[in-house]
């Protein structure tokens, strides 16, 4: 029987190789299979004619039940510490440069957005529940803040970062790095957001990989998620600009 004192005085005890110190392939194909399924809920809800604001609350709601799903999938599957998937303490300076690292994604995915715009002619933007929702009064913009701009990116990040960047980190920082970024896009649809995705998919990457700790990714995300409710109360519009 296993047990934590050294078998030796001046011999540590041996390494525990019973489960992996990183997420993997399974980990990555059972996350984003339950996130897949999960976000399945969501289809039939856009034929039972929902109120614009409540369909734009449920959906925001569900974006970080969805993340979350796939993480707890995940981390059941074989791993049992949360810090295989950097869900783990940071300091108040690695937030603070989350935050900023989610300022500078703010500017980079607008000037983005505008010359694929430009370039493409694709304006349309299908987040447009969300202006609904946060445009339906003080509660629902409360209740799309919590959501969208705080569950969402916790969600998400966990998924992504702590599960997908996580394992594919150990191909290198490049293909950890891109490579999460890529698939959190891809699940965002092939749309105007796509591109936004992966400058928020990098930086909150990155963020995560010279932390060690997915809270400064959440960050991040907590940043550009917070741009459209603000934008919403700063300026009273209830859809896309």
């Amino acid at each position: 029987m296993p047990t934590n004192r050294p078998e030796h005085p001046h011999r540590p005890a041996p390494a525990d190789t019973t489960s992996p110190k990183r997420p993997g392939w399974p980990e990555i194909a059972v996350g984003l299979l339950a996130c897949v399924a999960a976000t399945a809920v969501l289809v039939p809800l856009g034929s039972l004619g929902l109120d614009p604001v409540a369909y734009g609350l449920v959906v925001a709601a569900w974006s970080g039940v969805v993340g979350l799903t796939g993480f707890a999938a995940a981390a059941l599957l074989r791993i049992r510490s949360l810090g295989a998937f950097g869900v783990r303490r940071t300091t108040w300076r690695w937030m603070l440069v989350g935050v900023l690292g989610g300022l500078a994604a703010l500017a980079a995915k607008a000037a983005l957005v505008s010359a694929v715009t430009s370039l493409t002619g694709l304006d349309s933007d299908p987040q447009g529940m969300y202006y609904d929702a946060a445009g339906g009064g003080a509660v629902s913009l409360v209740l799309t803040v919590l959501f969208l701009s705080f569950l969402t990116p916790i969600g998400e990040e966990f998924l992504f970062r702590g599960v997908v960047a996580n394992a594919l980190l150990r191909y290198g920082p490049v293909i950890g790095v891109l490579g999460s970024s890529v698939i959190f896009a891809l699940f965002h649809g092939i749309n105007i957001v796509l591109p936004a995705a992966i400058v928020v998919g990098v930086i909150a990457a990155e963020m995560m990989r010279r932390s060690g700790s997915v809270w400064p990714a959440v960050a991040v995300h907590v940043v550009n998620n917070l741009a459209l409710p603000l934008y919403v109360l700063l300026t009273g519009a209830t859809g896309p600009a």
